[in-house]
This record gives structure tokens, sequence and C-alpha cells, in this order.
């Protein structure tokens, strides 16, 4: 895979991707992720969060944007408004790992019941599981890997992902949201 340097646009070339992605077009996407995606890198690192945390926070902050880009005031500064949000996210991240609170492994858990699931309640699980199975199904077959791969036990790394699928690694985190938004339009459906 052979890749082209990127030329850095101006304003106006970014408000045009801006639009152009906001209006659909996969190409300028593309163009906008690989224009930023090291500067939502770098601030993840200026956080100092581990690789897992700071591909959880590069997704959302490309998840925001594509929520939000219809709505940004100034899509030539869509720069700013990223490199804020990854700000944000970083500091959020950073507060939910204060917030996790390990407990003691060999401690014995004293006059707690078993619970055992009803009949129905496994009937239930089934079903979902197979809507979500035929919903996945009908994702193109590079989304349907991209998924498999990430919710695999242990989850493959995005270095591997990105050798196995050909993806930049900027663009799996944002690949991976159009995804999840695709399949949550198709459980909705059905």
């Amino acid at each position: 895979m052979t890749t082209m340097p990127e030329q850095v646009l101006d304003g106006s070339g970014i408000a045009g991707l801006v639009r152009r992605a906001a209006d659909g077009d996969h190409q300028a996407w593309e163009r906008l992720v690989a224009q930023f995606a090291r500067l939502i890198w770098s601030i993840t690192a200026d956080f100092k969060l581990v690789e897992s945390d700071a591909a959880d926070v590069a997704q959302t902050t490309w998840l925001r944007l594509l929520e939000h880009i219809h709505r940004i005031e100034h899509p030539d500064r869509v720069g700013s408004w990223l490199a804020a949000t990854a700000r944000n996210e970083c500091l959020r991240s950073l507060a939910a790992r204060k917030r996790v609170v390990l407990g003691d492994e060999d401690g014995e858990l004293q006059g707690v019941a078993a619970y055992e699931p009803d009949i129905d309640e496994g009937i239930l699980a089934r079903e979902r599981a197979q809507v979500v199975r035929d919903a996945l199904s009908r994702l193109p077959r590079r989304w349907q890997r991209l998924l498999e791969m990430l919710m695999a036990d242990p989850p493959v790394p995005y270095n591997e992902i990105s050798d196995q699928l050909g993806l930049p690694i900027g663009s799996i985190g944002p690949t991976r949201g159009r995804c999840l938004a695709r399949l949550r339009v198709l459980l909705q459906a059905s």
C-alpha cells in the first residue's frame, strides 16, 4: 500500500473538506483523518495515556466530530475543535481511571446468594445475540472483519489491524465509529 504525502491545507481547504464530509463524502472524511490524526495522537501523548486509552480517546474524538459535523460553526477551525475535544476526552479518560477501585480478589463474598437466570432470560439473550449476528452479517465484509478483530479477547492490536486490513492506524477508530453507527441503525430497523 503506497500512500502519498498529505499536503497541508489552508483554512478554506479544511472548511471545504468539513462541508464535503458532512455531506457524506468518504474521501473528504479520510482526508480530514489524515490531516488531523497526528494532532489527536499528540494530545493523548501529552496526557501520557496508555495506548488503549489513547486509542479510545482518538476514536471518541472522531466520533464526536461525526456526531457534530453539521453543527461546526467555523469549519475552517476544525483542527482547534478536534484538539479541544481530544483534550476533554483525555480528561474524561483520566477521571474514569481514578474512579476504578480494585478489590481484594482473595476475599470471599459472604451471604451472597447465587444468581441463576430464569429460562426466559437465556432464551431472550440468545434471541438478542442472533439479532446482532444478523445485523453484523449485513455490514460490508471489511467492517465485519474490523469489528471481529476489535471484539476479540484479547483485542487485536491496532498495528496488526492496520496491516491486515490496510487501514491507517488513525482511521481505525473513526471507521469503527461508522461501523457501530451503521450497526445501530440496522439493529433499530430490526
